[in-house]
């Protein structure tokens, strides 16, 4: 076998089964590769932005790494930005990025760039396969990295002749040597902080900590002594809906946070960090803790918090027993004119069981927590890097790892408009995802900040800028082209028909709602 297939089969071998792909002429030996073994699912995407945002989604619902398959220096730059998003989510992936063969690299051919240059910013293990016969052992380091904890992103570069030319066979993946745990004398600090004052510590989780069994042992906790349960302002995943232990995160909005947490002597962290400000903003905090409030860290990203948290509940005497239930805001059908109450209404009430969420409506959605808090069980994912045009991708591969569950994507039409091509993926793998587009037809978000910044009143150019509507964008046709069918509403009573429709109906879908 030659070295591309050597790398696809122990890639199979080490359960790295789906390959998110948008190959070149760099990466021909490995595409023909997957054709000649086994196992291994490819999933086309039609700019690298929607293969590597796919690939986080994937590893978010199954927490195991998919490859993607990006062409030489500028298919992986194109898809950094979500590449960025993943590493703030802690999302393991293994990218192969094809290379000019090793003879051919001194030519400065265009194409030629330096590729572990562009890839280290976003990766955690990098490194170029020098021949075939090092490719199948390289592929196998690659997945171990990507599988560590938390999962990293590794990215394995392959110049062409290493892929064509003779290779040894296949490679093993070296077990997992790394045992998730926790430290018990930090859960013994956090115990301690809970006895002395508990009325002014936050618990503040993220990660493992917003599993529907951290989630319980966090309300365990809180109703046993008093301490206040919050999430970060993003979050990776998070159990949510009816039977969940419904939690607020801290708000992005900086003189909504302060107040909150004010009156805080303590926080507990639980994979999270101290709370900042997501910008930087003249005369105001980038800390949003209080003066001489404590931080303790209980656990770090990739250890075992719910382990923690289960010592802890031990430590402070909480049971089962001590927690009430909670009072959530009933589902109602909304009716009436399309504002922030209505739509978060209609989404609450069209939540599947066992659905997925995936959250980028940066400003349409500020106010969707407390309604679906008692909508049927399923899991939210946020933004964890900022970098916009992340849902549609992340929906498209959540629905690819969880076929059997509806993925519902709500999404600004700015943002929408970065990785629009999810869509085709979607229609052509038959992927059962409702993305919902909140036509604002304005960048809304950065109308917020321009003044938040104390920018002074936006000029004309600066409201260009700003805007979507010079041409109005068409969702419904655009999606149309893309192979997707598409609505748009005006009305709540038809944003909830239509949403309620999409649940029912298996496959792609798409809803315009015209704000």
């Amino acid at each position: 076998m030659n070295g591309a297939e050597s790398l696809v089969r122990t890639l199979v071998a080490g359960d790295v089964n789906v390959c998110f792909t948008n190959p070149g002429t760099s990466e021909m030996h490995f595409v023909a590769a997957l054709d000649r073994v086994e196992g291994m699912r490819c999933v086309l995407g039609l700019f690298e932005g929607v293969v590597t945002g796919a690939a986080d989604g994937y590893y978010r619902m199954l927490e195991k790494p998919a490859s993607t398959l990006l062409h030489l220096g500028p298919g992986l730059a194109n898809g950094l930005a979500n590449l960025h998003n993943a590493k703030k989510a802690h999302s393991g992936i293994v990218n192969i990025v094809g290379q000019h063969a090793t003879y051919h690299i001194e030519y400065n051919a265009p194409l030629t760039s330096d590729i572990e240059g562009l890839a280290r910013p976003m990766s955690a293990w990098v490194r170029t396969s020098p021949d075939a016969k090092s490719v199948a052992r390289d592929g196998a380091a690659a997945i171990a990295a990507a599988r560590s904890h938390p999962g990293q992103i590794a990215t394995l570069i392959l110049p062409a002749d290493t892929a064509w030319n003779e290779a040894d066979g296949i490679a093993q993946v070296p077990a997992d040597s790394q045992r998730v745990s926790y430290s018990p004398q930090a859960v013994d600090e956090a115990a301690r902080v809970l006895h002395g004052d508990a009325e002014h510590t936050l618990l503040l989780l993220t990660g493992k900590g917003l599993t529907e069994e951290g989630l319980a042992l966090a309300q365990r906790i809180a109703s046993k002594t008093g301490c206040k349960v919050m999430g970060q302002t993003y979050n990776p995943r998070m159990a949510r809906g009816r039977g969940r232990f419904s939690i607020d995160r801290i708000p992005y909005v900086i003189e909504q946070a302060l107040p909150i947490l004010k009156n805080f002597r303590h926080i507990v962290l639980v994979e999270t960090n101290d709370p900042v400000g997501f910008f930087a903003y003249p005369n105001k905090p980038s800390l949003l803790k209080p003066e001489g409030c404590e931080v303790h860290r209980m656990t770090a990203a990739g250890e075992n918090s719910v382990g923690a948290l289960q010592a802890l509940a031990d430590a402070v005497g909480a049971k089962a027993s001590d927690v009430q239930p909670q009072k959530l805001a009933e589902l109602v059908k909304p009716t009436g004119a399309l504002n922030h109450a209505s739509i978060a209404q209609a989404i609450a009430a069209a939540i599947p069981e066992n659905g997925i969420v995936i959250d980028e409506s940066i400003t349409t959605g500020r106010g969707f927590f407390p309604p679906t808090a008692g909508a049927a069980p399923h899991d939210w994912l946020q933004n964890m890097g900022g970098s916009i045009g992340f849902s549609p991708p992340v929906a498209t591969g959540a629905a690819v790892a969880c076929p059997d569950r509806k993925v519902m994507c709500l999404v600004g039409d700015g943002s929408a408009m970065y990785t629009l091509q999810s869509l085709w993926t979607q229609a052509r793998e038959s992927l059962d995802v409702t993305t919902v587009v909140f036509s604002n037809r304005n960048y809304q978000i950065l109308k917020g900040e321009f003044a938040g910044v104390g920018a002074g009143e936006p000029g004309r150019k600066a409201v260009e800028m700003l805007s979507l509507d010079n041409p109005t964008l068409d969702w419904v046709s655009l999606a149309k082209g893309m192979g997707v069918s598409g609505r748009a509403v005006h009305t709540a009573e038809d944003f909830y028909t239509e949403l309620s429709d999409s649940v029912r109906e298996k496959g792609p879908r798409l809803i315009e709602v015209v704000m």
